[in-house]
């Protein structure tokens, strides 16, 4: 990773934090290399799953799996709060309501899932940024125009409100916060 693409994912991370309950458990979705839980000091206990993690690997407060998500977790864990940062994008279309139905089967009542994705004019940005090294960019190959408008249909269907809808990076990012009812 570059330090913009820190930068950017730091930005990500501390945006969802705000809406992480103190000692809450956490499961992050895509969490690369456990970011959130180096930075994120009030989760108490967290999981995180990544398709390109190579091997398990132990933090303080979290450990990280490889694999893909719910089949990479261990049966019967339940959290407070998953976060999918810069992931939905990456699900395609036909997958992300069984995707929300997967995330209300592992959060507790009244547990939120945070959910980033970006705007659709990033990925032009992104594609130059990248072109002049300043970023690795993250398996953008995978985005596919995804609209940040699509996000709250398979979430709500699956039994989940919408608690926070917010844009920010000026406007390139966009901040979801569900609840489980």
């Amino acid at each position: 990773m570059t330090t913009l693409d820190r930068l950017i994912q730091r930005w990500r991370i501390f945006k969802a934090a705000a809406h992480i309950p103190r000692g809450a458990t956490v499961l992050d979705i895509g969490c690369s290399d456990g970011a959130m839980f180096k930075l994120v000091r009030h989760i108490t206990r967290g999981i995180g799953i990544d398709p390109l993690l190579t091997e398990p690997q132990t933090l303080e407060n979290a450990r990280l799996l490889p694999g893909l998500f719910p089949d990479a977790l261990p049966d019967g864990d339940v959290f407070d709060v998953i976060t999918m940062l810069a992931v939905l994008e990456h699900v395609p279309r036909e997958q992300q309501r069984v995707l929300a139905l997967n995330c209300a089967s592992r959060l507790r009542s009244g547990g939120r899932v945070i959910v980033t994705v970006p705007s659709p004019a990033v990925d032009r940005i992104l594609d130059v940024l990248r072109a002049l090294r300043l970023i690795h960019g993250m398996s953008l190959e995978q985005h596919y125009g995804f609209k940040p408008d699509e996000t709250p249909a398979s979430f709500i269907a699956a039994g989940f409100t919408v608690g926070v809808r917010e844009r920010f990076q000026f406007g390139l990012n966009n901040l979801f916060v569900f609840s489980k009812r």
